[in-house]
């Protein structure tokens, strides 16, 4: 018996093969978990910050606004000032004037019989020196001049009104008058106040308006304010009297 033959297909290398799908898509990875397209995917974490809100700028009310206003004004005149200030003093140089107590005669020194009352009258020299090469002074009137022992005014008179040039010195001859009560008392104590150290104090105080000229500018009306100390031997009428020490402090008020 003939054996059977058996035939198997012949794979046929040159036939064009049919293709198969992959198993796994194209431009995907092969895992363990399965197909990655069916894999969850989560997304990346990300900090959650607090959101903070800006307050709205206040609206400045009128009021405030005024105020600044006002503040930078009076700021800006401060400084326009302050310049011309500084301008004034580099071109005029301005110095105060100077005062000097040079003489003083006692012609009344007496008390009263009916009202125990002290009348009392000074002839003052005084030097008034204007030390300014480009600066006048006008001497106005309203001025008051009054002498004084410790806390009691003794007499009182004026300095009459002038002009002083530059670098002028004037010399001016005041005639003082008052009256003074309670007069024993006040002649005691200058009695013991004359044993004591020898000699009197005295004061001179002047209060003088004025106005400053500069160039041809006549300014606005300021005050001088004068004080002088002295120092006297005695205080008798009719007599020789010697001033020891003489100081005047000068100021200046607006």
């Amino acid at each position: 018996m003939a054996d059977h033959q058996k035939i198997h297909p012949v794979h046929d290398v040159e036939a064009p093969q049919t293709p198969k799908a992959p198993l796994v898509p194209r431009n995907a990875s092969k895992s363990d978990q399965g197909d990655p397209a069916v894999v969850d995917r989560h997304p990346p974490f990300q900090r959650t910050l607090p959101v903070v809100h800006s307050k709205p700028p206040k609206k400045r009310s009128c009021c405030c606004k005024c105020f600044c206003w006002t503040i930078s004004l009076i700021l800006l005149q401060v400084i326009l000032i302050g310049i011309a200030v500084g301008i004034i003093f580099l071109v005029f140089q301005p110095k105060l004037p100077k005062f000097s107590v040079d003489k003083l005669l006692i012609t009344e020194f007496n008390i009263s019989d009916s009202d125990n009352s002290l009348n009392a009258t000074f002839d003052v020299t005084i030097t008034a020196i204007n030390p300014n090469k480009k600066i006048g002074i006008y001497y106005e009137g309203g001025s008051q001049i009054s002498g004084w022992y410790i806390d009691t005014q003794l007499c009182s008179g004026a300095l009459p009104k002038f002009y002083q040039g530059h670098k002028n010195t004037t010399v001016l001859n005041l005639a003082l008058t008052g009256q003074s009560q309670n007069a024993t008392g006040l002649l005691s104590s200058l009695q013991q106040q004359q044993q004591a150290t020898g000699n009197i104090p005295l004061t001179l105080k002047v209060n003088q308006p004025v106005r400053v000229k500069l160039g041809q500018l006549k300014l606005f009306k300021v005050k001088f304010k004068v004080r002088c100390t002295l120092l006297v031997d005695n205080l008798a009428a009719n007599n020789q009297i010697t001033i020891s020490s003489s100081r005047c402090k000068f100021r200046l008020r607006l």
